[in-house]
């Protein structure tokens, strides 16, 4: 017997149950286009400005450095996971590591890439 068969039948569930609740909801879904309901929204926060009005440099900055520390996060869960076999020089790569975080979190604060004037 072939391996695959389970996630093939899974699959075609999965597409097969997609396509009927989409079918369902576009028949039998409210149709009243409204204003309101077109307009762009995101975060909760309904447009304000046009979409030509530029934003702030520091607003990136700030995504930017946020999804470094928060993919770094991710390799300490890592170290944390295989601390066992890492012994006492795991130990040592991981302190040099997070110094090296720390140096660059300090030098990030230093330079106001996180105030928002």
């Amino acid at each position: 017997m072939n391996p695959y068969i389970p996630v093939i039948v899974v699959l075609i569930f999965g597409v097969v149950l997609g396509c009927i609740l989409s079918g369902l909801a576009y028949f039998f879904g409210p149709k009243r286009y409204l204003k309101e309901k077109m307009d762009p929204y995101e975060c909760g926060v309904p447009k304000v400005t046009g979409a030509a009005e530029k934003m702030s440099v520091k607003f990136y900055l700030t995504a930017i450095l946020f999804i470094l520390f928060d993919i770094e996060t991710v390799f300490l869960y890592l170290w944390a996971r295989s601390f066992d076999q890492l012994g006492w020089l795991g130990l040592v790569e991981v302190a040099v590591f997070v110094m090296i975080l720390v140096v660059g979190y300090i030098y990030v604060v230093r330079r106001g890439a996180l105030e928002w004037d």
